[in-house]
């Protein structure tokens, strides 16, 4: 698997540097940090750079524009490379990091040149997927991370979101943690309103209008001023569950939990105001079946929809009693959706097969990790390089802040011929910036490493063994292994639609050939190309989604 790299001087070379003010950003070197790093970088190795591209946008999802423009012209063949801090700056989503892969394995992009990495189309590129993937999948952990927290939420009792008029979320307590109380204010005017319509003397236009008369108002949102009810606000504080006790969650799904608050209104009572609307009275919380695919995982191909379940009883003549669960769409966005159920097994079974397609063998599974460690031994020699450069400059740094100190300091700086105030601060702050950022870059040094070889490794695991964790393992751990696989799952015709993972669409396009090559080079002196029989396979991760 010898790799035939081109040379640079046959490369013209874009430069794209990318910031995003989101949080997952902030350690990321800033724009003009980027570029002057990169420069260097292309200065060094004698790189034609034909022009600058810098963008401050996300790249959570496709759309950025000037990337999408400097893709455009690599096509029209204005440049055949690219240089970039790191590859999570091209992309941090399937769509795109799926078009730098395929530019890359069809030659249209030559090499991808960054910070410490080089990347070339005669490469195979399996690793720089997972690095991609990677990137794809962190955002991804922070959505995973945040619907955990409202399903905890939820399940302690506590609405997962704004409390609605009358009652207010616990100010006292930090993001996360809040809980819902009784808004002093609000709480009683508002009961107010449902005294008068539990009256039956008055519509909700009438009780609109009295609202509007008595100055009841909206809450504050961020330090705002509240707003006058509007009149879809009134027909929803008299049909929200929320005011006898329940809430809905997730939205949407009709499943109602009991909350720990305080209710305003009894069950009898919201009851009758449901009729006095002309409604059926109050919802009933359904029984919460667990079935293991429900929820956002899966949309309906028809109309867009969620895919929910439910479990159907078959009894014999003879007596025998069969159960069956059906996955179908819920009908929420439209009634006349055509899509038919299909059932659990034949599910299960369309799941195994996309687990096939990126099953890999325990010879391959073995090559992909001791190359990465290889990778990691290569890095940790660059970066002991740069640590030695950044604690270099560092101590200068620190050199230059004593001395500025003790210039600022001296007798003769007292009658004013050294350095004046402002020009003292100045020279700090600057000095100080620089060696804030010396510190944070020589703490977090290595630690992105860690995470890519965790990730890479258990992305090659699962490759291995997902198949027989999703045959035996539980209804949670076949939930987090679909999700795994992709984005966009979708449920047409009876049959699910997966968009791989980068990861593992590479996988997929190049385990036949990897294996053939493994398989080639297989002696008895090789222990990576030897055919190995399964003894021991590991517990599928808590986080393999």
């Amino acid at each position: 698997m010898t790799n035939m790299k081109n040379s640079d001087s046959e490369t013209k070379y874009f430069l794209y540097a990318r910031k995003s003010s989101e949080a997952e950003d902030r350690q990321a070197a800033s724009i003009q940090s980027q570029i002057d790093e990169l420069m260097a970088i292309a200065r060094a190795h004698k790189l034609e750079v034909v022009e600058v591209f810098e963008e401050s946008q996300s790249a959570k999802k496709p759309g950025r524009p000037v990337f999408n423009k400097m893709l455009e012209r690599i096509y029209k063949g204005e440049a055949n490379g690219i240089i970039c801090w790191k590859l999570d700056r091209l992309a941090r989503n399937p769509v795109d990091g799926g078009n730098i892969s395929w530019a890359l394995q069809q030659g249209t992009i030559q090499q991808i040149k960054t910070f410490g990495k080089d990347y070339f189309s005669n490469d195979n590129v399996l690793m720089m997927s997972v690095e991609l993937g990677m990137a794809n999948q962190f955002v991804r952990d922070l959505s995973v991370n945040v619907k955990r927290g409202l399903k905890t939420k939820a399940q302690q009792g506590w609405r997962p979101a704004g409390a609605p008029i009358g009652y207010i979320n616990t100010p006292d307590r930090e993001q996360g943690m809040k809980t819902i109380s009784i808004d002093p204010v609000r709480f009683d005017t508002t009961r107010r309103l449902w005294n008068m319509m539990l009256t039956g003397n008055y519509t909700v236009l009438q009780i609109w209008n009295y609202a509007k008369d008595a100055g009841i108002i909206t809450k504050k949102k961020r330090g705002i001023g509240g707003k006058p009810m509007t009149r879809s606000a009134i027909y929803n504080l008299f049909t929200n569950p929320f005011y006898y006790g329940y809430f809905e969650f997730p939205k949407d799904s009709g499943i109602l939990l009991k909350g720990k608050h305080i209710p305003m209104v009894t069950e009898e009572e919201y009851d009758r105001v449901q009729k006095l609307l002309g409604r059926k009275g109050s919802p009933r919380p359904k029984e919460q079946l667990d079935f293991a695919f429900t929820g956002s995982l899966i949309r309906c191909g028809g109309c867009g929809g969620s895919v929910t379940a439910e479990m159907k009883t078959k009894r014999q003549q003879n007596g025998n009693v069969h159960e069956y669960i059906y996955y179908h769409c819920t009908h929420r966005k439209d009634d006349d959706c055509i899509e038919r159920s299909i059932e659990l097994k034949q599910l299960n079974k369309q799941v195994d097969e996309v687990l096939a397609s990126i099953e890999i063998s325990e010879r391959f599974k073995n090559w992909a990790i001791k190359n990465l460690h290889e990778m990691r031994s290569t890095e940790a020699s660059a970066n002991e390089n740069i640590c030695s450069n950044k604690t270099n400059e560092l101590s200068a740094v620190v050199e230059q802040l004593d001395g500025l100190l003790l210039k600022f300091t001296s007798p003769a700086n007292t009658n004013g011929n050294l350095i004046s105030d402002d020009e003292y601060q100045a020279l700090k702050s600057q000095l100080m910036k620089r060696k804030n950022t010396l510190e944070e870059a020589l703490a977090n040094k290595g630690k992105e490493m860690e995470k890519w070889m965790e990730l890479s490794e258990r992305t090659f695991n699962f490759a291995r063994y997902a198949r027989y964790w999703f045959e035996n393992g539980d209804k949670s751990t076949r939930r987090a292994i679909l999700a795994c696989l992709g984005s966009n799952l979708v449920l047409k015709d009876r049959k699910i639609n997966v968009k791989l993972n980068p990861i593992f669409n590479s996988i997929v396009i190049n385990k036949e050939k990897i294996e053939a090559e493994l398989e080639s080079v297989r002696t008895s002196e090789n222990p990576y190309g030897e055919r190995q029989t399964d003894t021991f396979v590991p517990v599928c991760p808590t986080m393999c989604g």
